[in-house]
């Protein structure tokens, strides 16, 4: 999911920054970034609130696509 890598790059936090955050784990929010597993409910929910951000807007396309 290119928009939640670029919404942590934009408020200049690591993967791990962002799971203590979130309580969501690094490995996890890892796979999510590269597209290799894909987050519902709770996990949105969980890193939308960590970076600020509605889960609409964590789902958008990332601004580059």
């Amino acid at each position: 999911m290119d928009r939640l890598k670029e919404l942590r790059r934009l408020r200049a936090l690591s993967q791990d920054e962002l799971s203590a955050l979130s309580g969501v784990g690094r490995a996890t929010i890892s796979r999510i970034e590269t597209g290799e597993t894909g987050a519902r409910g709770r996990t949105l929910r969980r890193l939308a609130a960590a970076l600020g951000v509605d889960v609409a807007e964590l789902v958008a396309k990332a601004k580059g696509d």
